[in-house]
């Protein structure tokens, strides 16, 4: 079992620092959150929460992820980023794969697209973009990535993109794998169907097996089963060896360090996040690697 450290919420400046950490104390990984902008107003929508909002506002840094996903991966050797999440369809995915591709170059791989819907539907309206059609708009986006990402002459005709034919170079050294994130039934029913991978908003033990099992069907019906998926499984609850092997088992690739202010309080020190990512390397993650 891998872990992950969530960066959401923090300030952007501490970043580098905690990545370097994060990559000396044996994670993975870091996650990115992402937002184009936060509205002074929006309708409350958010799925992950009863009061429709999120754990955000107005004053909560949301720096470019691409940057500083580059910035992180200057300074480490080993350390994977992926985006918590990333809102697709938010974008054309020409200039998606152009940004990811050439980041996915010069980190050498290490980095993993993790994109949603998005559920603001104030970002889509601010960039003119159709909110209800998000879905299937979502979906050719993924197919026209991994054409680019190919390499080589490629054109794409659909209902939202019409690509005629061209290059984009220089193409990723492989595809960048995309996960998608949700545990909506669209969602999961996305990543069966075309995800390399899930990555989930924080689940307990026993939804995290159920979602896990559901993925497996989906991948199994839509002919993928034999096909990599690296699902990435936030928990709310703290789960003993014995329920890590059991996710692991039904398809966990790792799971998340929630961010800094749940687990070292909003007036933390960055010596005293560097101090927990190190407790937590040796507690938690130095005997969950044979898990």
């Amino acid at each position: 079992m891998k872990f992950w450290q969530s960066t959401a919420f923090n300030d952007p400046l501490e970043l580098p620092a905690i990545a370097r950490g994060a990559e000396a104390a044996g994670f993975e990984g870091v996650l990115v959150s992402d937002h184009l902008f936060v509205p002074a107003q929006y309708e409350p929508a958010y799925l992950y929460s009863d009061s429709g909002r999120p754990d955000f506002d107005a004053t909560t840094p949301f720096p470019d992820p691409w940057v500083t996903i580059a910035t992180m991966a200057a300074c480490t050797e080993r350390l994977r980023f992926c985006t918590l999440i990333y809102i697709l369809p938010l974008y054309h995915p020409l200039e998606v794969a152009k940004s990811v591709g050439t980041l996915s170059l010069f980190s050498g791989g290490r980095v993993i697209l993790g994109a949603g819907a998005g559920w603001m539907k104030e970002e889509f309206e601010s960039l003119g973009v159709e909110f209800s059609s998000r879905g299937r708009r979502f979906n050719e986006s993924i197919e026209v990535l991994r054409k680019v990402w190919q390499g080589g002459v490629v054109e794409h005709k659909g209902e939202f993109f019409d690509i005629p034919a061209m290059t984009q170079t220089p193409a990723p050294p492989q595809p960048v794998p995309i996960a998608i994130g949700g545990a909506s039934r669209a969602a999961l029913s996305r990543a069966g169907r075309l995800g390399d991978g899930w990555l989930g908003a924080g689940n307990s033990v026993e939804d995290a097996k159920e979602i896990l099992r559901t993925l497996s069907d989906l991948r199994e019906k839509a002919g993928r089963g034999d096909q990599p998926c690296e699902n990435i499984v936030p928990l709310t609850e703290q789960a003993t060896p014995e329920q890590m092997s059991e996710l692991s088992a039904l398809g966990a690739h790792g799971s998340v360090n929630y961010p800094f202010v749940y687990t070292c309080g909003p007036d933390a020190s960055l010596q005293q996040k560097l101090d927990m990512m190190a407790s937590f390397g040796e507690n938690v993650i130095a005997h969950m690697k044979d898990v």
